[in-house]
Protein backbone atom coordinates (compact mmCIF):
# COMPACT_ATOMS: atom_id res chain seq x y z
CA UNK A 1 0.00 0.00 0.00
CA UNK A 2 1.21 3.67 -0.61
CA UNK A 3 0.00 6.95 -0.76
CA UNK A 4 0.19 8.50 -4.25
CA UNK A 5 -0.51 12.65 -4.30
CA UNK A 6 -2.07 13.41 -7.57
CA UNK A 7 -2.53 16.99 -9.90
CA UNK A 8 -5.46 18.01 -8.29
CA UNK A 9 -3.75 18.19 -4.86
CA UNK A 10 -5.79 15.65 -3.75
CA UNK A 11 -4.42 11.79 -2.13
CA UNK A 12 -5.40 8.61 -2.94
CA UNK A 13 -4.64 5.31 -0.93
CA UNK A 14 -3.37 2.68 -3.08
CA UNK A 15 -4.10 -0.73 -1.80
CA UNK A 16 -5.93 -1.81 1.36
CA UNK A 17 -6.13 -0.18 4.18
CA UNK A 18 -6.02 -2.94 6.03
CA UNK A 19 -2.89 -4.11 4.91
CA UNK A 20 -0.82 -0.94 5.53
CA UNK A 21 2.91 -1.43 5.11
CA UNK A 22 4.49 1.26 4.48
CA UNK A 23 5.56 4.00 6.89
CA UNK A 24 4.08 7.27 6.75
CA UNK A 25 5.30 10.66 7.52
CA UNK A 26 3.29 13.11 9.48
CA UNK A 27 2.51 15.22 6.87
CA UNK A 28 1.72 12.76 4.45
CA UNK A 29 -0.56 11.25 7.53
CA UNK A 30 -2.25 14.17 7.90
CA UNK A 31 -3.22 14.69 4.10
CA UNK A 32 -4.77 10.98 4.49
CA UNK A 33 -6.86 11.84 6.81
CA UNK A 34 -8.07 15.29 5.53
CA UNK A 35 -8.85 13.97 1.63
CA UNK A 36 -10.00 10.72 2.98
CA UNK A 37 -13.06 12.08 5.84
CA UNK A 38 -15.56 10.94 3.95
CA UNK A 39 -14.27 7.28 2.95
CA UNK A 40 -16.24 4.31 4.15
CA UNK A 41 -13.06 2.37 4.56
CA UNK A 42 -11.35 4.29 6.60
CA UNK A 43 -12.28 4.71 10.47
CA UNK A 44 -10.92 8.14 10.72
CA UNK A 45 -12.07 8.26 14.31
CA UNK A 46 -10.12 5.27 15.49
CA UNK A 47 -7.38 6.63 13.44
CA UNK A 48 -7.24 10.36 14.58
CA UNK A 49 -7.59 8.46 18.54
CA UNK A 50 -4.68 6.61 17.90
CA UNK A 51 -2.38 9.35 16.53
CA UNK A 52 -3.46 11.62 19.29
CA UNK A 53 -4.49 14.32 16.37
CA UNK A 54 -7.23 16.63 16.48
CA UNK A 55 -10.99 16.04 15.89
CA UNK A 56 -12.36 16.14 12.52
CA UNK A 57 -13.44 19.68 12.75
CA UNK A 58 -10.34 21.06 13.42
CA UNK A 59 -8.97 19.54 10.87
CA UNK A 60 -8.71 22.99 9.08
CA UNK A 61 -7.15 25.06 11.41
CA UNK A 62 -3.33 25.60 11.55
CA UNK A 63 -1.84 22.20 12.25
CA UNK A 64 -0.14 21.58 16.12
CA UNK A 65 3.46 20.30 16.13
CA UNK A 66 3.55 16.75 15.26
CA UNK A 67 6.46 14.43 14.80
CA UNK A 68 8.47 15.14 11.93
CA UNK A 69 10.24 11.57 11.77
CA UNK A 70 8.09 8.74 10.14
CA UNK A 71 5.80 7.02 11.89
CA UNK A 72 6.34 3.38 13.30
CA UNK A 73 3.86 0.68 11.58
CA UNK A 74 2.53 0.16 14.67
CA UNK A 75 2.02 3.27 15.55
CA UNK A 76 -0.41 3.32 12.55
CA UNK A 77 -3.39 1.17 12.68
CA UNK A 78 -6.81 0.74 10.79
CA UNK A 79 -9.30 -1.15 12.86
CA UNK A 80 -13.12 -1.89 12.21
CA UNK A 81 -14.74 0.12 15.32
CA UNK A 82 -18.87 0.18 15.49
CA UNK A 83 -20.53 3.04 14.37
CA UNK A 84 -23.46 4.83 15.82
CA UNK A 85 -26.62 4.10 14.76
CA UNK A 86 -29.32 6.97 14.09
CA UNK A 87 -32.94 6.14 15.21
CA UNK A 88 -34.71 4.69 11.36
CA UNK A 89 -36.98 6.97 10.40
CA UNK A 90 -40.68 5.38 9.60
CA UNK A 91 -41.05 5.84 5.90
CA UNK A 92 -44.45 7.07 5.00
CA UNK A 93 -46.99 4.65 3.45
CA UNK A 94 -50.63 5.15 2.53
CA UNK A 95 -51.25 1.92 4.96
CA UNK A 96 -49.61 3.32 7.89
CA UNK A 97 -51.71 3.85 10.74
CA UNK A 98 -49.82 6.66 13.22
CA UNK A 99 -51.10 6.77 16.63
CA UNK A 100 -47.60 7.60 18.57
CA UNK A 101 -48.96 11.73 18.74
CA UNK A 102 -51.23 14.35 16.51
CA UNK A 103 -47.84 15.85 15.58
CA UNK A 104 -47.66 13.36 12.88
CA UNK A 105 -50.31 14.45 10.77
CA UNK A 106 -49.44 15.93 7.01
CA UNK A 107 -50.73 19.18 5.53
CA UNK A 108 -53.90 18.75 3.27
CA UNK A 109 -54.07 19.68 0.13
CA UNK A 110 -56.10 22.70 1.01
CA UNK A 111 -53.69 23.27 3.50
CA UNK A 112 -50.38 23.02 0.95
CA UNK A 113 -52.44 25.82 -1.02
CA UNK A 114 -52.68 28.16 1.49
CA UNK A 115 -48.95 27.80 1.98
CA UNK A 116 -48.06 28.32 -1.70
CA UNK A 117 -50.13 31.38 -1.89
CA UNK A 118 -49.19 33.09 1.15
CA UNK A 119 -47.91 36.58 0.89
CA UNK A 120 -45.09 36.90 2.77
CA UNK A 121 -42.11 39.71 4.88
CA UNK A 122 -39.64 39.61 7.03
CA UNK A 123 -40.75 38.96 10.16
CA UNK A 124 -38.08 39.85 12.10
CA UNK A 125 -38.50 43.55 10.22
CA UNK A 126 -42.21 43.27 11.50
CA UNK A 127 -43.37 43.18 8.01
CA UNK A 128 -44.88 39.66 7.19
CA UNK A 129 -48.48 40.57 6.62
CA UNK A 130 -49.83 36.56 7.19
CA UNK A 131 -47.54 36.45 10.32
CA UNK A 132 -49.58 39.52 11.85
CA UNK A 133 -53.15 38.32 10.46
CA UNK A 134 -52.49 35.08 12.43
CA UNK A 135 -51.37 37.04 15.76
CA UNK A 136 -54.39 39.52 15.51
CA UNK A 137 -56.63 36.14 14.99
CA UNK A 138 -55.17 34.29 17.72
CA UNK A 139 -55.15 37.19 20.13
CA UNK A 140 -59.13 37.79 19.50
CA UNK A 141 -59.91 34.02 19.85
CA UNK A 142 -58.61 33.93 22.99
CA UNK A 143 -59.73 37.35 24.00
CA UNK A 144 -56.18 38.77 24.50
CA UNK A 145 -55.15 42.19 22.95
CA UNK A 146 -51.57 40.87 21.24
CA UNK A 147 -50.33 37.39 20.55
CA UNK A 148 -46.67 36.45 18.88
CA UNK A 149 -46.11 33.72 16.94
CA UNK A 150 -43.50 31.31 17.73
CA UNK A 151 -42.06 27.70 16.19
CA UNK A 152 -42.39 25.16 18.68
CA UNK A 153 -44.62 24.75 21.56
CA UNK A 154 -41.70 24.59 23.29
CA UNK A 155 -40.55 28.14 22.95
CA UNK A 156 -44.30 29.00 23.37
CA UNK A 157 -43.96 28.41 27.23
CA UNK A 158 -40.58 28.85 27.59
CA UNK A 159 -40.58 32.35 25.89
CA UNK A 160 -43.69 33.02 28.47
CA UNK A 161 -42.17 31.31 31.37
CA UNK A 162 -38.80 33.40 31.05
CA UNK A 163 -41.21 36.64 30.22
CA UNK A 164 -42.66 35.88 34.06
CA UNK A 165 -39.69 34.85 35.87
CA UNK A 166 -36.47 36.40 36.99
CA UNK A 167 -33.49 33.53 38.13
CA UNK A 168 -34.18 32.74 41.01
CA UNK A 169 -38.06 32.40 40.93
CA UNK A 170 -39.87 28.98 41.10
CA UNK A 171 -42.77 27.70 39.34
CA UNK A 172 -45.61 25.81 40.62
CA UNK A 173 -47.25 22.65 38.33
CA UNK A 174 -48.39 19.75 38.35
CA UNK A 175 -45.54 16.86 38.24
CA UNK A 176 -46.91 15.19 34.84
CA UNK A 177 -46.22 18.46 33.20
CA UNK A 178 -44.90 18.77 29.82
CA UNK A 179 -42.50 21.78 30.85
CA UNK A 180 -41.01 19.34 32.87
CA UNK A 181 -40.74 16.08 31.19
CA UNK A 182 -40.67 17.16 27.57
CA UNK A 183 -38.85 20.83 27.46
CA UNK A 184 -34.98 19.19 28.00
CA UNK A 185 -35.32 21.09 31.52
CA UNK A 186 -35.57 25.09 29.72
CA UNK A 187 -37.52 26.40 33.15
CA UNK A 188 -33.87 25.77 34.77
CA UNK A 189 -31.58 26.10 31.50
CA UNK A 190 -33.30 29.24 30.30
CA UNK A 191 -35.10 30.91 32.93
CA UNK A 192 -33.04 29.93 36.38
CA UNK A 193 -36.21 28.82 37.50
CA UNK A 194 -36.77 25.85 40.11
CA UNK A 195 -39.67 24.15 39.41
CA UNK A 196 -42.01 22.65 42.77
CA UNK A 197 -44.99 19.86 41.80
CA UNK A 198 -48.38 19.19 43.18
CA UNK A 199 -48.77 15.29 42.44
CA UNK A 200 -52.33 14.32 41.35
CA UNK A 201 -52.86 11.19 38.49
CA UNK A 202 -54.52 12.90 36.25
CA UNK A 203 -52.60 16.56 36.54
CA UNK A 204 -56.25 18.45 37.67
CA UNK A 205 -54.78 19.96 40.80
CA UNK A 206 -57.37 22.42 43.23
CA UNK A 207 -56.90 25.08 45.71
CA UNK A 208 -55.83 22.96 48.59
CA UNK A 209 -53.06 21.93 46.56
CA UNK A 210 -51.87 25.03 45.86
CA UNK A 211 -52.26 26.45 48.99
CA UNK A 212 -49.17 24.67 50.81
CA UNK A 213 -46.55 25.11 47.17
CA UNK A 214 -46.86 28.80 48.09
CA UNK A 215 -43.15 29.76 49.36
CA UNK A 216 -43.34 32.18 52.98
CA UNK A 217 -41.62 35.56 51.53
CA UNK A 218 -37.95 35.16 53.07
CA UNK A 219 -35.03 35.45 51.57
CA UNK A 220 -34.43 31.38 51.95
CA UNK A 221 -36.39 30.71 49.80
CA UNK A 222 -36.92 30.93 46.21
CA UNK A 223 -39.72 33.29 45.12
CA UNK A 224 -42.95 31.52 44.28
CA UNK A 225 -43.72 33.19 40.84
CA UNK A 226 -45.82 31.55 38.39
CA UNK A 227 -48.40 29.10 38.70
CA UNK A 228 -48.65 27.03 34.67
CA UNK A 229 -51.62 24.92 34.23
CA UNK A 230 -51.82 22.44 31.18
CA UNK A 231 -55.11 22.10 29.29
CA UNK A 232 -55.85 19.11 28.00
CA UNK A 233 -53.19 17.52 30.34
CA UNK A 234 -51.23 15.43 27.99
CA UNK A 235 -49.59 12.71 30.57
CA UNK A 236 -53.20 12.66 32.53
CA UNK A 237 -54.79 11.10 29.57
CA UNK A 238 -55.82 14.36 27.46
CA UNK A 239 -58.18 15.15 30.58
CA UNK A 240 -59.78 18.54 29.96
CA UNK A 241 -59.76 20.87 33.23
CA UNK A 242 -63.47 21.75 34.33
CA UNK A 243 -64.16 25.67 34.17
CA UNK A 244 -64.78 26.14 37.39
CA UNK A 245 -61.97 24.32 38.96
CA UNK A 246 -60.33 26.99 37.11
CA UNK A 247 -61.67 29.52 38.02
CA UNK A 248 -60.81 28.58 41.56
CA UNK A 249 -57.52 27.49 41.63
CA UNK A 250 -56.68 30.66 39.50
CA UNK A 251 -58.47 32.63 42.43
CA UNK A 252 -56.23 31.38 44.97
CA UNK A 253 -53.11 31.63 43.17
CA UNK A 254 -53.79 35.64 42.97
CA UNK A 255 -54.33 35.90 46.48
CA UNK A 256 -50.78 34.90 46.65
CA UNK A 257 -49.75 37.53 43.94
CA UNK A 258 -48.72 34.18 41.43
CA UNK A 259 -48.40 34.55 37.73
CA UNK A 260 -50.60 32.46 35.38
CA UNK A 261 -49.43 30.68 32.05
CA UNK A 262 -51.92 28.18 30.43
CA UNK A 263 -50.16 25.68 28.36
CA UNK A 264 -52.93 25.09 25.92
CA UNK A 265 -51.16 23.18 23.85
CA UNK A 266 -54.33 21.34 22.77
CA UNK A 267 -56.94 23.75 24.61
CA UNK A 268 -58.42 23.58 21.17
CA UNK A 269 -59.46 19.88 22.09
CA UNK A 270 -60.43 21.07 25.77
CA UNK A 271 -62.85 23.82 23.79
CA UNK A 272 -64.37 21.20 21.73
CA UNK A 273 -64.80 18.53 24.03
CA UNK A 274 -66.23 20.64 27.02
CA UNK A 275 -68.48 23.41 24.75
CA UNK A 276 -66.49 26.00 26.52
CA UNK A 277 -65.23 29.00 24.57
CA UNK A 278 -61.42 29.22 24.65
CA UNK A 279 -61.79 32.32 25.57
CA UNK A 280 -63.47 31.82 29.06
CA UNK A 281 -60.67 29.41 30.06
CA UNK A 282 -57.88 31.89 28.97
CA UNK A 283 -59.64 34.98 30.77
CA UNK A 284 -58.19 33.88 33.80
CA UNK A 285 -54.24 33.52 32.80
CA UNK A 286 -52.05 36.36 32.19
CA UNK A 287 -50.34 34.16 28.76
CA UNK A 288 -51.71 31.39 27.10
CA UNK A 289 -49.75 29.28 24.58
CA UNK A 290 -51.78 26.50 21.58
CA UNK A 291 -50.15 24.73 19.23
CA UNK A 292 -51.22 24.83 15.65
CA UNK A 293 -49.28 21.54 14.30
CA UNK A 294 -50.88 19.25 16.80
CA UNK A 295 -54.57 18.33 16.81
CA UNK A 296 -54.97 21.16 14.11
CA UNK A 297 -52.66 19.72 11.76
CA UNK A 298 -50.15 22.42 10.56
CA UNK A 299 -46.52 21.80 9.88
CA UNK A 300 -45.41 23.88 12.25
CA UNK A 301 -45.81 26.40 14.98
CA UNK A 302 -47.87 27.96 18.43
CA UNK A 303 -48.44 31.31 19.22
CA UNK A 304 -48.46 33.18 23.63
CA UNK A 305 -51.24 35.68 23.77
CA UNK A 306 -51.40 38.10 26.13
CA UNK A 307 -51.52 41.93 27.33
CA UNK A 308 -49.36 43.87 25.11
CA UNK A 309 -46.46 44.10 27.94
CA UNK A 310 -45.91 40.52 28.72
CA UNK A 311 -45.76 39.91 24.87
CA UNK A 312 -43.49 42.43 24.22
CA UNK A 313 -40.90 40.29 26.63
CA UNK A 314 -42.33 37.52 24.85
CA UNK A 315 -40.95 38.46 21.66
CA UNK A 316 -37.88 39.60 23.60
CA UNK A 317 -36.88 36.13 23.88
CA UNK A 318 -38.16 34.71 20.99
CA UNK A 319 -35.40 36.43 19.97
CA UNK A 320 -33.21 35.59 22.03
CA UNK A 321 -33.78 31.76 21.95
CA UNK A 322 -33.14 31.84 18.13
CA UNK A 323 -37.45 31.77 17.06
CA UNK A 324 -37.02 34.73 15.25
CA UNK A 325 -37.75 33.74 11.14
CA UNK A 326 -37.52 35.53 8.05
CA UNK A 327 -40.61 34.84 5.31
CA UNK A 328 -42.30 32.73 7.78
CA UNK A 329 -45.87 33.84 6.55
CA UNK A 330 -45.81 30.65 4.75
CA UNK A 331 -45.70 28.98 7.76
CA UNK A 332 -49.01 31.30 9.53
CA UNK A 333 -50.80 30.74 6.47
CA UNK A 334 -50.84 27.19 7.17
CA UNK A 335 -51.79 27.87 11.18
CA UNK A 336 -54.67 30.27 9.91
CA UNK A 337 -56.01 27.51 7.23
CA UNK A 338 -55.98 25.18 10.54
CA UNK A 339 -57.89 27.83 12.43
CA UNK A 340 -60.33 28.30 9.97
CA UNK A 341 -60.85 24.73 9.45
CA UNK A 342 -59.73 22.32 11.58
CA UNK A 343 -61.02 23.10 14.62
CA UNK A 344 -64.90 21.69 15.02
CA UNK A 345 -63.42 18.75 13.38
CA UNK A 346 -61.88 17.70 16.56
CA UNK A 347 -64.55 15.32 17.72
CA UNK A 348 -64.16 13.09 15.50
CA UNK A 349 -60.88 12.73 16.76
CA UNK A 350 -62.59 12.54 20.74
CA UNK A 351 -65.26 9.98 19.17
CA UNK A 352 -62.45 7.85 17.94
CA UNK A 353 -60.78 7.82 20.54
CA UNK A 354 -63.62 6.91 22.49
CA UNK A 355 -64.00 3.64 20.26
CA UNK A 356 -60.39 3.26 20.55
CA UNK A 357 -60.65 2.82 24.25
CA UNK A 358 -63.64 0.93 24.14
CA UNK A 359 -62.29 -1.58 22.02
CA UNK A 360 -58.78 -2.37 23.83
CA UNK A 361 -61.03 -2.54 26.87
CA UNK A 362 -62.50 -5.80 25.56
CA UNK A 363 -59.21 -7.34 24.48
CA UNK A 364 -57.78 -9.77 27.62
CA UNK A 365 -54.63 -8.43 29.16
CA UNK A 366 -55.27 -4.91 28.46
CA UNK A 367 -56.69 -2.19 30.29
CA UNK A 368 -57.38 1.35 29.70
CA UNK A 369 -55.10 3.70 31.97
CA UNK A 370 -55.95 7.21 32.89
CA UNK A 371 -60.17 6.87 32.81
CA UNK A 372 -62.40 8.03 30.92
CA UNK A 373 -61.11 9.34 28.05
CA UNK A 374 -61.95 12.69 27.43
CA UNK A 375 -60.22 13.92 24.29
CA UNK A 376 -58.18 12.03 21.72
CA UNK A 377 -55.46 10.77 23.67
CA UNK A 378 -55.81 7.04 25.21
CA UNK A 379 -52.80 4.95 27.98
CA UNK A 380 -53.70 1.43 27.62
CA UNK A 381 -51.94 -0.41 30.16
CA UNK A 382 -50.76 -4.32 29.62
CA UNK A 383 -50.85 -7.00 32.32
CA UNK A 384 -47.79 -8.63 33.54
CA UNK A 385 -48.98 -11.93 32.77
CA UNK A 386 -48.78 -10.91 28.88
CA UNK A 387 -45.63 -12.17 27.21
CA UNK A 388 -45.54 -8.53 25.92
CA UNK A 389 -43.72 -5.42 27.54
CA UNK A 390 -44.50 -2.13 25.88
CA UNK A 391 -41.72 -1.83 23.77
CA UNK A 392 -42.35 -5.09 22.04
CA UNK A 393 -45.71 -4.78 21.64
CA UNK A 394 -45.04 -1.27 19.38
CA UNK A 395 -42.10 -3.17 17.40
CA UNK A 396 -45.01 -6.14 16.88
CA UNK A 397 -47.52 -3.40 16.22
CA UNK A 398 -45.00 -1.72 13.56
CA UNK A 399 -44.60 -4.63 11.90
CA UNK A 400 -47.88 -4.14 10.94
CA UNK A 401 -47.91 -0.77 9.73
CA UNK A 402 -49.69 0.21 13.13
CA UNK A 403 -47.40 2.32 15.15
CA UNK A 404 -48.57 3.45 19.26
CA UNK A 405 -45.63 5.01 21.61
CA UNK A 406 -44.64 3.19 24.56
CA UNK A 407 -44.34 5.64 27.63
CA UNK A 408 -43.56 3.07 29.93
CA UNK A 409 -42.26 -0.57 30.66
CA UNK A 410 -46.08 -1.28 30.35
CA UNK A 411 -47.90 1.71 29.06
CA UNK A 412 -48.47 2.45 25.35
CA UNK A 413 -50.01 6.23 24.60
CA UNK A 414 -52.53 6.55 21.51
CA UNK A 415 -53.27 9.56 20.24
CA UNK A 416 -56.09 10.62 17.14
CA UNK A 417 -55.85 12.70 14.73
CA UNK A 418 -57.10 14.38 11.08
CA UNK A 419 -55.17 11.62 9.24
CA UNK A 420 -56.58 8.43 11.33
CA UNK A 421 -60.11 7.42 10.17
CA UNK A 422 -62.57 5.56 11.88
CA UNK A 423 -61.96 2.44 10.15
CA UNK A 424 -58.12 2.38 10.91
CA UNK A 425 -59.25 2.62 14.34
CA UNK A 426 -60.89 -1.15 13.82
CA UNK A 427 -57.38 -2.29 11.52
CA UNK A 428 -55.43 -0.80 14.49
CA UNK A 429 -57.31 -2.95 17.30
CA UNK A 430 -57.22 -6.10 15.32
CA UNK A 431 -53.68 -5.84 14.91
CA UNK A 432 -53.02 -5.15 18.63
CA UNK A 433 -55.49 -8.26 19.61
CA UNK A 434 -53.57 -10.10 17.35
CA UNK A 435 -50.27 -9.61 18.60
CA UNK A 436 -51.61 -9.75 22.26
CA UNK A 437 -53.76 -13.24 22.14
CA UNK A 438 -52.60 -14.38 18.84
CA UNK A 439 -55.97 -14.51 17.27
CA UNK A 440 -57.85 -12.95 14.52
CA UNK A 441 -60.99 -11.38 14.77
CA UNK A 442 -62.26 -10.97 11.37
CA UNK A 443 -62.38 -7.38 11.35
CA UNK A 444 -61.01 -5.29 8.38
CA UNK A 445 -57.66 -5.73 6.94
CA UNK A 446 -54.85 -3.12 8.65
CA UNK A 447 -54.32 0.21 6.28
CA UNK A 448 -57.71 -0.03 5.31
Amino acid sequence: MRLEHRSNGRSHIRGDPQTLGTRLGAQDLRRLVVDHFDSPRINVHALIVRLALPPPDLLNSPPPRLPTSPLPREHVRFESVPQPRSPSPVPFSMNLIDLRSDTVTRPTPEMRKAIANAEVGDEVLGDDPTVRKLEEKFAAHLGKPAACFVPTGTMANQTAIRAHTEPGDEIICSEGSHIIHYETGGPAALSGCMVRTIAHPRGLFDVADVTPMVRQDAYHFPHSRLLTVENTHNRGGGTVWPLEQIQRVTAEARKHKLRLHLDGARLWNASVASGVAMKEYAKHFDTISCCFSKGLGAPIGSAVAGDPEIILRVQRFKKMFGGMTRQVGILAAAALYAMDNHVQRLAEDHANAKRLAELIANIPGLSIALAPVETNIVYFDIAKDVPLDAQQLSDKLKSQNVLMLATGPRRIRCVTHLDVTAPMIDSAVQAIESSVTGRVTGRMPVGV
